[in-house]
């Protein structure tokens, strides 16, 4: 992979200590002394992005009106994480077996089973008999969480405008490019 060079008005890795710092080596990358690359590479970056933007649309959530107040006063105490995003994101509107949930979110299935019973204590979701295999469950949205789920439509859609207005509608789209480029058929 051809190597990028670094941004203007940067020579190098930046570090706790100050300034840029003049480039480096692969080589000279492996001591103990360069600690640069373990806080300022792509993927410590997507993952601080990610969390801020999630908490965003947690918040708005938590102070839209049409969730329902115990839902809204759960995600106002961060009791609603990112995890029950997960939930939100992947759930079939025709429901989905465990299984499914599971894979689509990246989870361990017995992981996704305590979020799920989570949600269902909740009134988001509900477990029916499928209707293809009698012998499997299917996850589905229960009208509460179809209530949920609007709030979150609408969420995403603010925190994605107030993503294009701070870094400006260009970056935003070559960001969002790259970003469906990068994951792939998975996206």
């Amino acid at each position: 992979m051809p190597k990028t060079p670094p941004p203007p008005g940067r020579t190098g890795p930046r570090t706790d200590s100050g300034p840029a710092q003049p480039p480096v080596s692969e080589g000279q990358r492996s001591g103990p002394a360069d600690e640069g690359w373990r806080l300022d590479h792509l993927g410590r970056l997507l993952g601080h992005a990610m969390r801020r933007f999630d908490d965003r649309v947690l918040y708005l959530m938590a102070h839209d009106l049409d969730v329902p107040l115990a839902l809204s006063n759960l995600a106002a105490r961060a009791q609603v994480g990112a995890a029950h995003v997960h939930i939100t994101r992947h759930l079939s509107l025709k429901g989905s077996r465990l299984t499914e949930l599971a894979q689509a979110a990246g989870m361990s299935k017995q992981a996704m089973a305590d979020l799920v019973s989570q949600c269902e204590a909740w009134d988001l979701v509900t477990r029916v008999a499928d209707p293809r295999d009698g012998r499997a469950r299917l996850v589905c949205f229960t009208p509460t969480g179809l209530a949920w789920l609007a709030a979150f439509r609408k969420a995403v859609a603010q925190a994605e405008a107030e993503f294009r207005s701070e870094v400006g509608q260009d970056i935003a789209t070559v960001v969002a490019m790259g970003l469906e480029a990068y994951a792939g058929p998975a996206a």
